[in-house]
Formats: structure tokens, sequence, C-alpha cells
């Protein structure tokens, strides 16, 4: 058995979107997971912010544990010093968890101790480790973590400020990124979050990015289905022609 096997679920059934939740009708949650399960999503992301790291104060452990769904969970914690705080997401059933390197002075030890968890989900499954670049964070902070890692997510966006577009020069980032990647000979997934939307899906698909994080493109209040469907199959015809 392998000792990665969510990392090779993923990476199999990658190119994939994951759908930020905060964006969806809360007081409907339920019918609004159901359908995602419906559409095909297979990763539902949770932007967990403190007003600290960033502006924005979102959600906790207790939202994300309520959270009943057989999509995996990807959480996205911009929060300061996220070390001490790890356990309470794993136990509230954590698939996948990105931290910002930019967030903690002791980043390398947070990725050592995420490996020392087990998935409350399935024990089998193991947990997913990654990191987050802000815009302006050089690529090269990478290089010292590799071996702690199973994934880098790309912002294209600076987190917790509304009404922001996808910055162009992550396009370029991301190529970078991939090549520092293969050097490495290591199986790590990339991802980029952050100003997503119908317009542009189809062109940030082609950047080749294993997980692309949408929200609002998604749960726009009207057509959360046919909204999810669309950016589902524009990665996939992306993923079909290249």
């Amino acid at each position: 058995m392998s000792d990665k096997p969510l990392l090779e679920q993923i990476r199999k059934a990658s190119p994939l979107i994951s759908v930020g939740v905060l964006t969806a009708d809360l007081m409907s949650l339920g019918s609004e997971l159901k359908l995602m399960d419906t559409a095909g999503v297979k990763l539902l992301h949770v932007d967990v912010m403190d007003g600290c790291f960033c502006p924005m104060m979102t959600v906790g452990p207790g939202f994300i544990k309520a959270l009943k769904t057989t999509l995996l969970k990807d959480i996205h914690l911009m929060i300061e010093e996220p070390l001490n705080k790890l356990e309470s997401y794993v136990a509230a059933g954590a698939d996948m968890i990105t931290i910002h390197v930019e967030s903690c002075r002791h980043v390398h030890r947070v990725l050592q101790k995420l490996r020392e968890f087990t998935n409350t989900n399935d024990p089998n499954r193991g947990i997913l480790r990654g990191i987050a670049l802000n815009p302006g964070t050089p690529l090269e902070v990478i290089a010292p973590l590799i071996n702690e890692l199973e994934m880098v997510f790309l912002l294209a966006v600076n987190p917790g400020f509304s009404g922001q577009k996808f910055i162009p020069s992550t396009k370029n980032r991301l190529s970078r990124l991939r090549k520092m990647i293969s050097d490495t000979k290591k199986d790590i997934l990339v991802g980029v979050d952050g100003g997503i939307t119908r317009d542009n899906i189809a062109d940030v698909a082609r950047m080749d990015a294993d997980i692309i994080v949408t929200g609002s493109a998604v749960f726009d209040g009207k057509a959360p289905l046919e909204n999810a469907r669309f950016m589902i199959n524009a990665v996939n015809d992306v993923a079909k022609k290249s």
C-alpha cells in the first residue's frame, strides 16, 4: 500500500477544481453541498482567516466539523502561527491542510507536525500538507521545505481583500514553480487560488495546475449546480486538448 494514498488519488483525478464553501448559502448549506456532489466536485475548499494574518475573519474548526459531506475537505489556513492550532483542524476532519509560509516563524516544524497526525475521516487516507505563497513571496522559499510537502498553492490575489482580479504574473510564477518541482523529482501537487471566474477558468486551466480553487464563480446565489459543472467541464476540456 502506498504511504500517500490521498496524494495518488488526487493526482490520478487531476486537474480538479476545489470549490470554496464560504460563498455558499450558509442557511441552506446541506443542500448546497449535495449540489456539489451531484455536479462531480471532489474537493471542498475552506478559507480560514483570523483577522490577523489578513484583514478578514471567517470560520474555524467548528464550522469545518459541521460540514457533512463526502467531499474531501481542503483547508486553507490564513492564520498567524498555526503550529498549536493544527490538531483542532485535523480533529474537525481536514483531509488537506495548507499553511502560509509568511504566517509563522517555524514553517518547517509546522509541516513536520502535520505529518504526525492521522486523518479522522479515514486513518488510511493520510493528510496532505501544503504551503501557500502570497503573490509577492519568492518561489525560492519552497526549496528547504520540499521534503515535507505534498502541495504548493500560488495565490493569484492578495488574501483577505475583496474585489481583486487574477494577477497576470501568476502564469509565469506557476510555470517556474512547475520547473522547480520537476527538478527535485518529487511528486508535489501544484494549485492556484484567487480570482478564478467563469470568464478565465479555461485560461487558468491552460496554466497546467493540478488544483484550481474557485468560490463565488460557483456559489453565485443563482445556479451553483450549473456553475460547478461549467467549471469542471472547462477544466476537463483543456486537459483533453493538452
